[in-house]
């Protein structure tokens, strides 16, 4: 089910704050500040495809600001990344302290649990994707590193991404379930790469000291081996000739110990699993041991720990928002 609204019907006093109602309702808390004297116009159209919520918002010269007062008041909810491709118009977004401005076909990518604003100095059309920024498999340190910077229609994922998501907020009203829920994969594999083009972009004036690359390296070490119930610090520890000691201090810095990096990753990959519709979608076991868990009552607690349901509840709501 999509949602649809314009300001057409809604008396002009009244406009802008219907439609900044309609943003903060559909996707995350904002307020929305016109920049015209005029009456504001705006649309906003609005497509669930399994996990990733896509949004095209049409409307004039406005500001858009998620402030930290705003955050602290919703509602907790699951972190998300978005990503703004810009149709026509400029965007010209500012976090953690960046500046990055987006002309027609190029991207930009903001985190949206920390405050952010999105000037549009004049009207403008621009599709946003957001989902949950577990998905990507990127550490805390890569998505803020990222959040806050742009790409040109000719520079990196540009020419990839921006055309992949403008077609598929087009054709997103009409997708049915199943197909949905398999391009939402595709997706968040997609901004995935454009999480690590800006990071390496980044990097390219500030490179890696030797630990954060053995760091990526064993991240990718990891996501490689999920699906084997033997992938431990040990083992880790000596595919990359260091110590287990040494490999603990080295994620010490990623928040996170080495264990519960490949349970997260392993429970990211079955929730993706269960939330895909098919006629012959695996059993919840089946699904769990592909992933490396060998204990079913150990899959179940910890898929509940994480998502606060369990793994039959996920894929029935996932079924639900889908039909």
């Amino acid at each position: 089910m999509g949602v649809r609204v314009t300001t057409g019907s809604v008396a002009d006093e009244e406009k802008a704050e219907f439609w900044s109602a309609m943003v903060s309702r559909t996707l995350v808390p904002v307020e929305v500040h016109p920049l015209t004297g005029r009456p504001f116009d705006g649309l906003l159209e609005s497509h669930r495809l399994g996990y990733v919520r896509i949004s095209t918002l049409e409307a004039d010269a406005a500001r858009l600001s998620r402030t930290a007062d705003l955050i602290a008041r919703a509602p907790r909810t699951e972190p998300q990344v978005g990503v703004g491709v810009q149709v026509s118009g400029r965007a010209v977004l500012e976090q953690d302290g960046r500046r990055a401005e987006a002309l027609p076909g190029g991207l930009v990518l903001y985190d949206t649990e920390r405050p952010y604003a999105v000037d549009f100095p004049e009207r403008f059309r621009t599709h946003l994707v957001h989902l949950p920024s577990r998905l990507l498999g990127a550490a805390e340190r890569d998505l803020r590193l990222a959040a806050g910077t742009a790409v040109g229609p000719a520079d990196g994922c540009g020419p990839v991404l921006a055309p992949f998501l403008g077609v598929l907020a087009a054709s997103a009203r009409s997708l049915p379930a199943p197909v949905g829920d398999l391009l939402a994969g595709r997706v968040a594999d997609l901004v995935s790469a454009f999480v690590a083009h800006l990071v390496a972009g980044r990097a390219t004036d500030e490179p890696d000291g030797p630990d954060e690359h053995l760091v990526r390296r064993v991240r990718e070490h990891i996501d490689r081996r999920l699906g084997d119930p033997e992938l431990t610090p040990e083992r880790i520890a000596r595919a990359h000739h260091i110590s287990v000691r040494y490999l603990h201090r080295l994620f010490e810095g990623e928040g996170v110990t080495v264990s519960r990096l490949v349970q997260q990753r392993r429970l990211e990959a079955c929730a993706r699993e269960l939330g895909r519709r098919g006629r012959t979608a695996p059993t919840v076991s089946a699904v769990a041991q592909r992933w490396g868990f060998v204990n079913p009552a150990h899959f179940s607690r910890a898929f509940r720990a994480a998502y606060g349901v369990s793994p039959r509840e996920w894929r029935s709501l996932r079924n639900d928002e889908a039909g």
